[in-house]
């Protein structure tokens, strides 16, 4: 008994290991990694070199269903409601009408090609109608390709949200196969009824399940750092039995529970990225270990054709009129929809999917199991190995060049957040045309070439050149302006949405934007405020971050007092709340003139700050 568990062990940890090393293998040669460890599952079992006897569908299904969860949960958690807000109708779309229309596209393919029955036909369809949500994610965030937004949003929230359908319509199907009943109005009107119970429960304990996640681990400041994010995760898990219990879609609610609790403000989310990082390649290797070992290449003879052919159909012809049809009321452009066509991959939950036929008694189910084997296969070859091809011939890619290379985000006591960012320097950016780096902005290192500088000794910043420096995430924005796009001084993000002058007193900030904080009955003004901050020395650039807004400094006097100033709301603020009259009236001037103060002031600064440089030097 013992031996027998030890040897297990060593099999499974020896095959995770293989899986990992041979994906360096696989990114020399452009293999899809996922078929990678599918292809280290099929040489590992019965008909493979290690001759591993796995035979039992249900443990298949129960690893496989944990490891999607999983998948699923981090997908949501990293996708931004950005996505939703750029693509959530087509998207949803897709994923609802486009599985049921590349179901019965192939559910008819496969009564001709198979001579099963319609309703076989139309389980088989259901079984591979959904894009895998595994492959998607590991070729879009991980395969490094940087998809346009739209089409990128696109494929993230479809692949997240259409697994729900496609169990739904697998499981009815494999009822009606089972019972060879004829469906009528009855089982009709029941099937809607279900249809909306799993979905609209599976919805309502997601957002409840992730607000319960969000808020669990805001609590749990002092817990030890190696059970925090075991805690989320274990909560989401929770979240996904609990709707499969009740009735809801376990897989949705897994999903949405990552959207609700990604898009929250919480602590320490470095900490659970990093934990759900290593998790999600855990899930993905075991689960496509777990479903090779269960295939029997040996049995693929009899149907390996008309499975290639169906996988064809799929590809080429099922998919991409899905597709089509599906965005034709969106205004998505030839090539988008090509290409989202083309990104369909099948993958884990085709063959899950699989198994249930099996599971529920259908007749011949392994067939079914051997069949979708085959499609995915054909479908990881042929798509899975052409996605970057493809995306580079239907110009999909974001353009490569200067920008964020690398976030490491730090962890401070308290809710202080600050990370270390690291940029390379746009040719056309304000710092590489010879504009002044706000006092700020300096970074703490620079590299030019193989060797490093501090701000001090490098001189000018020249295009190129990497910098690394400390910064909060709503920074992040303005320093890509300021590092890794074209020049564009007027840009409201780096002087602000809203000028006012520096006699505006302080109070009537902290009151309009409920800086609880400070003194609301303080005489003292927004530029004095700021001049004692800055301890008397203020330059145009010289940024200040209070509470839910950024104070700019955007002019000087000759006598260096502060005269006018910019105002940056916190993006993230639940209300952009309405400007005081007191401001607006105090505007001096339009923004242009503004703007050409603002640039002789900076040019001055610069030269004083370059000659007090090089005396300290």
């Amino acid at each position: 008994m013992i031996e027998t568990i030890n040897l297990a062990i060593l099999i499974g940890a020896g095959l995770v290991i293989l899986s990992t090393l041979t994906s360096l293998v696989s990114q020399r040669i452009g293999a899809p990694l996922l078929l990678v460890f599918l292809g280290i599952g099929l040489l590992a079992g019965q008909d493979g070199v290690l001759g591993i006897q796995f035979d039992s569908g249900g443990t298949a299904y129960f690893i496989g269903s944990l490891a999607l969860a999983i998948i699923l949960f981090d997908s949501g958690f990293e996708t931004p409601l950005r996505s939703y807000r750029l693509a959530a109708a087509p998207a949803l779309t897709l994923a609802t009408l486009g599985v049921v229309l590349t179901a019965g596209l192939v559910g008819v393919a496969s009564h001709y090609l198979f001579g099963v029955s319609w309703i076989e036909g139309f389980l088989l369809g259901s079984i591979v109608a959904s894009t895998d949500a595994a492959a998607v994610f590991f070729l879009l965030r991980v395969g490094g390709l940087k998809l346009r937004d739209k089409v990128k949003a696109t494929l993230e929230v479809e692949s997240g949200a259409n697994d729900p359908m496609a169990i739904f319509l697998t499981a009815m199907f494999v009822e009606l196969a089972a019972s060879q009943a004829d469906p009528g109005f009855g089982f009709s009107a029941s099937f809607i009824a279900s249809f909306a119970q799993q979905i609209g429960l599976g919805l309502i304990i997601g957002i409840i399940g992730g607000g319960a996640v969000a808020a669990l681990l805001n609590r749990l400041r002092n817990l030890d750092p190696g059970l925090f994010p075991i805690a989320g995760l274990a909560t989401a898990l929770v979240v996904f039995a609990a709707s499969g219990l009740l009735g809801g879609s376990g897989f949705l609610s897994a999903y949405v529970a990552g959207v609700v609790a990604g898009n929250r403000r919480l602590i320490f989310p470095h900490r659970i990225r990093r934990f759900q990082v290593g998790m999600t390649w855990l899930a993905q290797i075991g689960m496509f270990l777990t479903l090779g070992l269960l295939a029997t290449p040996s049995e693929f003879g009899v149907i390996i054709l008309p499975a290639i052919a169906l996988a064809i159909i799929l590809i080429f012809f099922a998919r991409p009129l899905a597709v089509w049809i599906c965005l034709l009321p969106f205004k998505f452009k030839w090539r988008e929809k090509l290409f989202v066509g083309w990104v369909g991959l099948r993958g884990a939950v085709s063959i899950m999917l699989a198994i249930l036929p099996g599971l529920g008694g259908v007749q011949n189910g392994d067939t079914f199991f051997n069949i979708v084997f085959v499609m995915v296969l054909a479908s990881l070859l042929i798509q899975g190995w052409t996605i970057s091809l493809a995306a580079h011939l239907l110009n999909m890619l974001l353009p490569h060049g200067p920008g964020l290379l690398d976030r490491i985000e730090l962890e401070l006591p308290g809710d202080a957040e600050l990370e270390l960012v690291s940029y390379r320097i746009h040719p056309e950016s304000t710092v590489a045309i010879g504009e002044r780096v706000p006092r700020w902005a300096r970074p703490v290192l620079i590299m030019r070439g193989s060797r490093t500088y501090s701000i001090h000794n490098i001189g000018h910043l020249q295009a190129d050149d990497r910098v690394y420096l400390f910064a909060s995430p709503r920074q992040l924005e303005i320093l890509d302006k300021i590092y890794a796009s074209p020049a564009d001084l007027d840009h409201p993000s780096l002087y602000g949405d809203f000028v006012f002058g520096g006699e505006v007193k302080f109070s009537n900030i902290a009151k309009q934007y409920g800086l609880t904080a400070f003194n609301l009955e303080s005489e003292e003004t927004v530029g004095e405020y700021l001049e004692r901050e800055f301890s008397g020395e203020p330059v145009v650039g010289d940024r200040l971050s209070v509470g839910s807004v950024d104070l700019v400094v955007t002019a000087l006097s000759e006598d260096n007092v502060i005269e006018t100033i910019g105002l940056i709301i916190d993006p993230d603020s639940f209300a952009r709340p309405n400007i005081p009259k007191v401001l607006t009236n105090k505007i001096r001037g339009s923004i242009r003139n503004i703007r050409a103060r603002l640039n002789a002031s900076a040019s001055t600064t610069a030269t004083d700050d370059h000659q007090s440089t090089e005396a300290n030097t």
